[in-house]
């Protein structure tokens, strides 16, 4: 007895498919239904037509004479087309199964042999970068060059301690900002709290700049400096509300910025530190081993430090154009800024934590435990001397440290992912800003109280104050220069 291949069940009327052989038997009214709804062969899934259906000779049967309409046999009629129907549906579920399973197994092969490879990619990864972090630089291969000439001087720079004169240098600088610190009185014409209250959008920009992410002021907080992943950087005149010098530094992105009075100082993703001057490279230092992610500018504007990747910070000689040391520690650097008297250098980490390092000894001071596991996004020295403001990536607080204490002073809760942070001259107003916005907070030292004079919805990456805190520069993520004023 042959069995029908759909149904499973002796055929009345048997047929053989000419695309998949006699081998498989079909019964007729259940291989013309699925034909008509899928016109392929049910066994290989090549097509085919009624007309490719051959008839199967066998014992003749006695069948049934037709039931009427209202009568059980009618009835029962109806439920074997159901059933015929619910046989063709269960076959066609059990093919599609099979092929579903199979597939499945090919993405699950495939998803492990790419979670291998990427897993033996990323320890590739980080072997190279803890090779790179203790690589021993030498100024002759990788030192200083200034205009087109090179330092030949075998000089090895690692931890090397500082001269005795740029030691002088620092310890006169901050002998020199000490003593003016604490009676220096605010400017007259300085801005008020009610006034920056009332600060609105009052000129912005197209830098024109592709992921710009670096805003500098000049001491006189008319000039800003801008940079792009192209290697780009802009002049931005506060007065004049333009751009008044672009050039190409032709050193990758810009990453971070500074100015040494009238001469601006970019960080690069190659890794390279360099000094212009209206729009002329004066100097390039190629000391990291990888990107140098920021710079800072000593307060006597002779030196200068960069931090990067590599887990370390290197200190120049601006004047002589030359590598003073290169001090590494155990985290990659974000950032860095400079103490107002010039003493201290503060160094943010990737796993966000502050470091406070004395200049003089290049020796670690102290260190802040992280706010969050993040690396931090910004520092900022106020003027007071006592008080570092810094920021951590995608978190909405800024942390207020006190380096007398060397403690926590206060947490503000901005409302907004902070990028970066920026106290104004006077150390009454911080200004922190994030893609939710720009937020100004005020210390009255009178009252000992902290309040938020301003809070404008005006998403931005950098931001930095204009003279006399009239105004306040954002930078924006679509690369757009803000002014905020009256």
């Amino acid at each position: 007895m042959v069995l029908c291949a759909i149904s499973g069940e002796a055929p009345e009327q048997p047929v053989a498919s000419r695309k998949s052989g006699v081998g498989n038997v079909f019964e007729r009214r259940l291989i013309e239904a699925y034909i008509s709804e899928n016109n392929t062969d049910p066994v290989n899934g090549e097509d085919l037509s009624v007309d490719d259906l051959i008839d199967l000779k066998q014992s003749r049967l006695v069948t049934p004479r037709p039931p009427a309409l209202t009568s059980i046999p009618a009835l029962l009629s109806t439920l074997q087309n159901e059933w015929d129907a619910l046989i063709l549906e269960t076959f066609e579920l059990r093919r599609n199964l099979a092929e579903t399973r199979q597939e499945l197994s090919n993405a699950l092969y495939y998803n492990d042999s790419a979670q291998r490879v990427i897993a033996r990619l990323q320890k590739e990864r980080d072997e190279a970068r803890d090779a790179l972090s203790r690589v021993s630089v030498t100024a002759a291969s990788n030192g200083t060059s200034h205009t087109s000439h090179t330092n030949g001087d075998a000089m090895q720079v690692d931890g090397q301690e500082l001269p005795d004169e740029i030691i002088a240098k620092i310890e006169d600088t901050q002998q020199k900002l000490m003593a003016t610190r604490r009676k220096r009185p605010v400017p007259e014409d300085w801005a008020t709290g009610d006034a920056i209250a009332t600060y609105d959008v009052k000129a912005t920009v197209d830098t024109q700049f592709t992921g710009a992410k670096v805003l500098a002021v000049d001491e006189t907080g008319d000039f800003f400096l801008c940079g792009n992943s192209d290697g780009v950087i802009g002049i931005y005149d506060l007065k004049a509300s333009a751009f008044t010098t672009r050039s190409n530094l032709g050193a990758g992105a810009v990453l971070h910025g500074a100015w040494a009075k009238d001469r601006p100082v970019v960080a690069t993703s190659s890794g390279t530190v360099v000094v212009t001057q209206e729009g002329t490279v004066q100097a390039k230092f190629q000391q990291h081993a990888g990107a140098a992610t920021a710079v800072a500018v000593h307060p006597s504007y002779d030196l200068l430090a960069s931090a990067g990747i590599d887990k370390s910070f290197v200190l120049y000689d601006l004047q002589q154009a030359k590598v003073l040391t290169q001090v590494f520690s155990h985290y990659e650097l974000t950032t860095i800024a400079f103490h107002p008297d010039g003493h201290l250098l503060a160094a943010g980490t990737s796993d966000g934590s502050t470091l406070l390092y004395d200049i003089k000894t290049s020796q670690l001071a102290h260190t802040f435990a992280a706010s969050a596991a993040a690396p931090v996004s910004g520092l900022s020295f106020s003027e007071n001397g006592t008080w570092l403001a810094a920021s951590t990536q995608g978190q909405s607080t800024v942390t207020i440290y006190d380096l007398r204490k060397l403690n926590v002073l206060k947490t503000l809760d901005v409302g907004t992912a902070v990028t970066a942070v920026s106290w104004d001259y006077t150390g009454q107003f911080l200004a922190a800003c994030g893609p939710g916005g720009v937020v100004v907070s005020q210390y009255s030292k009178s009252a000992k109280t902290w309040s938020e004079p301003l809070r404008k919805a005006l998403g931005a990456v950098d931001v930095k104050w204009g003279a006399n805190a009239k105004s306040l520069v954002a930078l924006t993520a679509e690369g757009a220069v803000s002014v905020l004023g009256t």
